[in-house]
């Protein structure tokens, strides 16, 4: 291997790491961003079911169902 085919492979080397990297890059910033989804929507979840809940309470016990008021 001459002195310009060794040049030439290690330029198509660094040129195909930065490239992984960039790729890898993108992976991950995918990854996080489907993983904010993913809890913003569990929060949606549970606050959808802790109001639920509360509501389902209220009307159990009765709690807002009448009001007294003395003057």
């Amino acid at each position: 291997m001459d002195l310009v085919s060794a040049a030439s492979g290690f330029q198509q080397a660094k040129i195909l790491a930065q490239v992984q990297v960039a790729v890898a890059g993108k992976v991950m910033d995918m990854q996080r961003f489907q993983g904010d989804a993913a809890v913003k929507l569990i929060q949606a979840a549970t606050s959808g079911v802790n109001q639920a809940g509360d509501q389902l309470v209220a009307a159990a016990t009765g709690l807002g169902g009448s009001l007294d008021v003395q003057a």
